[in-house]
């Protein structure tokens, strides 16, 4: 037990930070209603840009903010596949994915990992900050959960604000009925594209805080991206769906899905005594179960519902 409660702040912190991926999934998946798998491809491009940034003695905002631009050019490839090439958006997202193995080698040199040593860098979020504040030898405020929860909370506001403006409104009317927006004169391929470039730029920026909170960017960190970021969406939905009705609420139902993801994730890890070589399998079987309960609890809500109906029906006659 006590290991869980002492991981606990390190897996809300990770949560943090994979929510700002899960809100760039969240735009595909459900604004778009587009399943882009270019995300397991962008996440590591925006940590090992990032990465290579800082190393080569950049700013870490600089760093982040070329980070969040690369990435949305790996987005804009996706979209100039599906509308342009005519390229299903699962199978271009796909292309796109593979395409960003050898291009996110090539931006590390050709090296599977890239370390950032916290004490030589100026670095935004860092796991040695977070044990740092809790020893007293840093300010509060370079402590992740701040720093990460005020970003989130800074994006969120921003894409409430995009969202609510005509060409916001305009993409989130593609992806809810895109031949009814044809119709009314607007440009779905471009909506579909711009949304592909800002869920991809979201995507790379969470890429680029981990990068730094564990201080170095692999190849391999965003393999399975795309589950984590449906399980924070599924999560959110299931839980807060009828209590978030605003679109910012919504937003951050989506990060509090990451959250709890990771908080279940560690307890099962901690209090199970589970090797975490079985991550990956433990991380489909929450997510298959939390797939599962909206259609469970409707299915359940049908069954108890008929027998009220059928006797109603027998009463008239």
């Amino acid at each position: 037990m006590s290991s869980f409660i002492n991981a606990l702040p390190s897996a809300v912190a990770q949560g943090l930070i994979w929510g700002i991926m899960a809100i760039g999934v969240y735009i595909t998946y459900r604004l778009l209603d587009v399943a882009d798998l270019t995300v397991d491809g962008s996440f590591c491009t925006g940590g090992a840009v990032c990465a290579m940034m800082i190393v080569a003695g950049h700013n870490v905002w600089v760093s982040m903010l070329v980070a969040f631009v690369v990435g949305m050019l790996t987005g804009w490839v996706t979209g100039i596949l599906h509308t342009k090439l005519g390229i299903p958006a699962i199978l271009a997202g796909i292309l796109t994915q593979l395409a960003l193995w050898s291009v996110n080698l090539a931006i590390m040199a050709m090296k599977a990992n890239q370390p950032i040593n916290a004490g030589n860098f100026k670095l935004l979020v860092s796991l040695r900050y977070l044990q740092d504040v809790a020893k007293g030898q840093k300010p509060f405020y370079m402590h992740p959960l701040f720093t990460v929860g005020l970003f989130t909370v800074g994006i969120i506001a921003l894409l409430y604000w995009f969202f609510g403006t005509e060409l916001g409104a305009s993409l989130r009317a593609t992806g809810a009925n895109e031949n009814m927006s044809r119709a009314q004169g607007i440009n779905t391929n471009f909506n579909k594209v711009l949304g592909l470039m800002i869920s991809n730029g979201l995507v790379a920026l969470s890429g680029a805080l981990l990068a730094q909170y564990q201080s170095f960017a692999d190849i391999n960190m965003g393999r399975g991206a795309i589950v984590i970021g449906l399980a924070a969406v599924i999560i959110g939905e299931v839980l807060f769906s009828k209590i978030f009705r605003n679109f910012a609420l919504k937003l951050l139902s989506v990060s509090l899905g990451a959250i709890i993801y990771y908080i279940v994730i560690q307890a099962v890890i901690s209090l199970l005594d589970i090797n975490s070589n079985y991550m990956k399998l433990i991380s489909a079987v929450i997510v298959a179960i939390f797939l599962a309960v909206p259609y469970l609890r409707h299915s359940f809500r049908g069954k108890r519902s008929k027998p009220a109906k059928a006797g109603k029906d027998k009463t008239n006659a």
